[in-house]
């Protein structure tokens, strides 16, 4: 069954992999195969900033990754199609891998909105304001419980809302999701977050939180990395190093998340955004057991139908949720 993965960081990937000369065709060597065993047909694509990097450095490395990703799109049209209107979304190429190009936190932007204009330009529709950091924008789960969205940050959700870019509030804190909530004006998402219910970690999504999605006529794209799947005793936010791997959940505990959304807001917000982390340094064992890759992404297909959901509705998480979503996104 076709499949639309609602977050992955392949545009990093690639664009570390360029940058420290450790291999060329990164996507067609490695990611195009695994896409296609797994019948992921597309997804989001993000460009993503370690937060390792200073201030003066963020510009200079955004720009790095965005000609990395430009070059890959280019040197690959046979392989890409690119996601950017609802037209793209009416006549989708299945012959090819469909990319929604993704920003995944705006802290390159500090002051200077422009740097949305330009994101929109080059075909991005998508972006979480934060990852993890207090930015100029607003707050992700590592910052001030306290501190949500600037004043700033109002006024990118505006422009966003302007220029017709999706807003993922994933990462964000729930000081910054409420903020966020009530100053858009267009549905929203949490791309690649789980249930807070069935693990209490800050990555994860309330009860509250979910309903305020479904409210907004949102998705909720349920998360792969083992850190967010089972109730865990782990650091708090988790850690990589702080995971039992011998103890690592299972493709049936992930779909738990699904079973707890669907019976909360229904099937229409529920998606997947898995988030796979194996091919990121320091990464190798971070996906539960029999969904270690994207290549094993029909394992959750077979897993639902066991569980008794029809395949029309586990068409509809699988892809046709999203697709609605942007077709009635993009005017």
């Amino acid at each position: 069954m076709k499949i639309f993965d609602l977050h992955a960081d392949i545009w990093y990937d690639i664009h570390r992999k360029k940058k420290e000369g450790i291999e060329k065709d990164r996507f067609k060597n490695f990611h195009l195969e695994r896409l296609k065993k797994g019948e992921i047909f597309g997804g989001i694509f993000v460009a993503w900033l370690d937060s390792k990097y200073e201030k003066e450095q963020v510009e200079k490395e955004m720009m790095l990754m965005i000609n990395a990703t430009m070059n890959e799109i280019n040197s690959n049209k046979d392989i890409f199609h690119i996601l950017k209107s609802k037209e793209d979304f009416l006549n989708p190429n299945f012959e090819k891998i469909n990319v929604l190009m993704g920003i995944e936190g705006l802290r390159v932007v500090e002051n200077n909105l422009d740097w949305l204009d330009t994101f929109y330009n080059l075909g991005f529709r998508h972006a979480t304001l934060t990852w993890n950091e207090e930015n100029s924008l607003g707050t992700g789960v590592l910052g001030d419980k306290e501190r949500g969205l600037t004043e700033l940050g109002k006024k990118a959700i505006e422009k966003m809302n302007k220029l017709g870019m999706i807003i993922d509030v994933s990462h964000a804190n729930e000081k910054t999701f409420w903020d966020i909530y009530n100053t858009t004006t267009r549905p929203i998402i949490a791309s690649h977050s789980n249930c807070k219910s069935l693990c209490d970690v800050p990555r994860n999504l309330t009860d509250e939180q979910i309903k305020a999605i479904a409210q907004k006529c949102g998705l909720i794209g349920v998360n792969a990395y083992v850190g967010f799947i089972k109730k865990c005793e782990y650091s708090n936010p988790v850690k990589v190093e702080d995971v039992d791997f011998n103890k690592r959940p299972t493709l049936k505990d992930l779909v738990d998340h699904i079973d707890y959304l669907v019976n909360l807001v229904g099937i229409n917000h529920v998606a997947f955004g898995f988030d796979f982390c194996e091919y990121l340094e320091g990464h190798s064992d971070t996906n539960p057991i029999d969904l270690e890759d994207a290549s094993k992404s029909q394992n959750i297909i077979q897993e639902l139908l066991n569980r008794g959901y029809t395949k029309e509705d586990i068409e509809k998480i699988a892809y046709k949720n999203f697709w609605n979503f942007a077709i009635n996104f993009f005017e």
